[in-house]
C-alpha cells in the first residue's frame, strides 16, 4: 500500500512539475512576443524618418506602446514595478531612437584625430547608446505619467460592468487626451535640454508637405499630437476588435481616419496659398559646399585645399552677380584674425566686394566660439553669431570635472568651445538673418526667438562630414520644418552635403549631392510675417495641459 502511495505521489509531482514547466514556457513566449512587438513598433517609427522616409509607418508604429496602456491585460495600473515600465520604454524607445539615430556611429573611425581604432569604436557606441537612452527616458516618463492618470482617474470611471458604456468611452477619451498632452509636454521639455533631435513630427519631413503646413500654427506639437492620438485610437479599436466588440472598434478606427484626412485636407489648402514675395525683397545668394574631408581639415593640406576651394568658389559666384555668399560651418576653421592676415580668401573679398557669411572661429573669454561671421563688401566684420547649442562630447564635455577624466574630447581644438550667450539675429548687409549652426536645427525655439528679433530669412551652416549620410538627410528634414514654422526662406551650406534652398512652404528648390564640391546661386526673399507659432510659441501644449488639468480636478472632486 505504501509503495502505491509513493508511486501516486511521484506521478502527481511529475504532473505538477510538467505543468509548471509548460506554464513557464508559455509565459516566457508571451513576454518575448510582447517585447518583440514593442521593438518592432519602435523600429517602424524609426524607419519613418529620413533618409528611408517610410512616413506611413509612423501612423501605426506606436500601437504596441498604446496597447500596453489600454489593454486590460497589460495596462499600467498593473505595472506596479518601475522595472516593467522601464523594460517597455527600452523596448519601444530603443527601437525608435536606436534606429533613427544610428547614424551617429558614423563618427567611427576617429583615427585622424589620433584616437586608437578600438577606443574610437567604444566612443561611437557610447554616443549612440547615450542619445538612445536619453530618448528612452522620455518614453519611460510618458509611461509613468499615463500610469499615474490611470490610477488617479481612469480607475474611478471604469467600474462599470460594461466596458463599452458611455462612462468607459469617456474615460478612454480622457486617457487619450492625457497621452497626447504628456507626450507633447515631454518633447517640449526635451527640446530645451542639451541633447535633442527626434520629435515624432520629423517622421513626416521632408516629403509630407501638406501635413507639415500645420507647423506654422503651433510648431511640432500638433503633428506629434496627431501621431500619438491616431495611434491611440487605432490601438483602442484593435483591442475592442480582439474582444469581439466590432462596432466600437470600427468607430475608433474611423475616427482616426477622419482626423488624418482632415489634417491632410487642411494642410493641402494651406499649401496651395501663394507666397506673394516682392521682387524688391529678393536676395541672390551663393552657396559654397567645400567638401573638405575631416581627415585633413585641420592640417596644412586641409588649410590649403580650403583656401583654394573657397576662394575660387567665392570668385565664381561673385562673377555670377550674387548679392551674398554663404559658407559652411567651420569652412575656414581658424580665427578671423588669422584669415585676414594669411588668406587669399580675404583678398578676394576686398577685390570682388561681395558680402560673405563665413564659418570660422573667434575668441571668447578663455576659449573659442564656433561662429558664423558677417563680413561686408569692404571686408569688415560687422556682426557674428556664436553657436549656442554645442554638441555634447563633440564640442564640449558635460560635467567636465567628472567626465573629462574618462572621455577623450572629440573636438580637434586645443581648448573647449564656449557657447554663445543667447540666440541673436545676425546683422547682414541685407537685414537681419536667423542663424543655425549644425546641431541647432533641432531646436525650434532658437529660430523663433531670432524671428521675433527681426530675422527675415534663415541661414543654416553645417559640417555633417562626421557622420553617415543618414544624418544629412535628417538634418535637411529638420531645416524643412524650421522654414515652415517661421514662414521664412532658408539657405543652407554644408561641408559635404546636403546644402539646399528651401521655400517657406518647405519646397526644396535645390539640394546638393553628397561628398562633392559644389557651387550654387539661387534666390531667397526677405519676409516680415509672423506665424501663429512665432507669436505664441507652443500654445497648443499649454492649452492641452490646462484642459487635462481641468478634467483631472473635475474627476477628483466628483462625488
Amino acid at each position: 500500500m505504501q509503495g502505491g502511495r509513493d508511486i501516486a505521489s511521484s506521478g502527481l509531482l511529475v504532473k505538477i512539475l510538467y505543468s509548471t514547466k509548460v506554464s513557464s514556457i508559455l509565459i516566457a513566449r508571451r513576454y518575448s512576443l510582447h517585447y518583440l512587438t514593442l521593438i518592432i513598433g519602435g523600429i517602424a517609427m524609426g524607419l519613418a524618418t529620413a533618409p528611408l522616409g517610410w512616413t506611413w509607418t509612423a501612423w501605426f508604429a506606436q500601437i504596441p506602446l498604446w496597447w500596453v496602456v489600454l489593454s486590460p491585460n497589460h495596462h499600467l495600473i498593473a505595472l506596479k514595478l518601475p522595472v516593467k515600465q522601464a523594460l517597455t520604454a527600452i523596448a519601444w524607445g530603443g527601437g525608435f531612437y536606436g534606429c533613427a539615430l544610428f547614424w551617429i556611429t558614423g563618427v567611427h573611425p576617429m583615427t585622424w584625430l589620433g584616437v586608437p581604432w578600438l577606443v574610437s569604436l567604444a566612443i561611437a557606441l557610447f554616443c549612440w547608446l547615450a542619445i538612445t537612452f536619453w530618448g528612452t527616458i522620455l518614453v519611460f516618463c510618458w509611461l509613468v505619467a499615463v500610469g499615474w492618470w490611470q490610477k488617479t482617474t481612469t480607475k474611478r470611471l471604469t467600474n462599470s460592468s460594461n466596458p463599452y458604456s458611455h462612462q468607459s468611452i469617456f474615460a478612454n477619451g480622457l486617457l487619450l487626451l492625457w497621452g497626447v498632452t504628456s507626450w507633447g509636454g515631454l518633447e517640449a521639455l526635451w527640446s530645451r535640454s542639451i541633447l535633442w533631435w527626434s520629435p515624432l513630427a520629423y517622421t513626416q519631413s521632408p516629403s509630407q508637405l501638406a501635413l507639415l503646413q500645420w507647423l506654422n500654427l503651433s510648431g511640432t506639437s500638433l503633428i506629434t499630437g496627431a501621431i500619438v492620438l491616431i495611434n491611440g485610437l487605432l490601438a483602442l479599436g484593435l483591442i475592442q476588435f480582439v474582444q469581439k466588440a466590432k462596432k466600437p472598434g470600427l468607430g475608433h478606427c474611423l475616427t482616426a481616419l477622419i482626423i488624418w484626412l482632415g489634417l491632410q485636407g487642411g494642410g493641402y489648402l494651406m499649401y496651395q496659398q501663394p507666397l506673394a514675395d516682392r521682387p524688391d525683397q529678393a536676395i541672390k545668394i551663393g552657396i559654397i559646399q567645400g567638401n573638405i574631408a575631416n581627415e585633413i581639415k585641420f592640417n596644412s593640406e586641409g588649410w590649403k585645399k580650403a583656401i583654394a576651394g573657397y576662394t575660387e568658389g567665392y570668385q565664381v559666384l561673385a562673377s555670377q552677380g550674387v548679392d551674398l555668399v554663404l559658407t559652411p560651418e567651420g569652412a575656414l576653421p581658424y580665427l578671423w584674425e588669422t584669415i585676414v592676415a594669411q588668406s587669399s580668401f580675404y583678398q578676394a573679398i576686398l577685390q570682388s566686394k561681395i558680402p560673405v557669411l563665413l564659418g570660422a572661429y573667434d575668441r571668447k573669454n578663455d576659449g573659442y566660439t564656433n561662429s558664423l561671421l558677417s563680413i561686408n563688401a569692404q571686408g569688415k566684420l560687422i556682426d557674428r553669431y556664436d553657436k549656442v547649442k554645442l554638441v555634447p562630447l563633440g564640442e564640449y564635455i558635460p560635467l567636465a570635472n567628472i567626465l573629462g577624466k574618462f572621455i577623450q574630447r572629440l573636438s580637434p581644438l586645443k581648448d573647449q568651445l564656449i557657447p554663445g550667450d543667447r540666440p541673436g539675429a545676425l546683422q547682414t548687409p541685407f537685414g537681419k538673418a536667423v542663424v543655425s549652426i549644425c546641431y541647432e536645427s533641432a531646436f525650434p525655439e532658437l529660430f523663433r526667438q531670432q524671428i521675433l528679433q527681426g530675422g527675415e530669412f534663415i541661414l543654416s551652416s553645417a559640417n555633417n562630414a562626421h557622420y553617415s549620410t543618414a544624418m544629412p538627410a535628417q538634418h535637411h528634414a529638420l531645416d524643412v520644418m524650421r522654414a515652415i514654422e517661421g514662414d521664412r526662406w532658408l539657405a543652407r551650406a554644408t561641408n559635404t552635403g546636403y546644402s539646399a534652398i528651401i521655400s517657406p512652404q518647405g519646397d526644396t528648390l535645390w539640394r546638393s549631392a553628397i561628398d562633392q564640391y559644389q557651387l550654387h546661386a539661387g534666390t531667397i526673399y526677405r519676409r516680415q510675417t509672423q506665424t501663429l507659432y512665432t507669436r505664441w510659441g507652443d500654445w497648443l501644449t499649454i492649452c492641452l495641459f490646462v484642459l487635462s488639468g481641468v478634467a483631472w480636478l473635475g474627476l477628483r472632486t466628483k462625488r
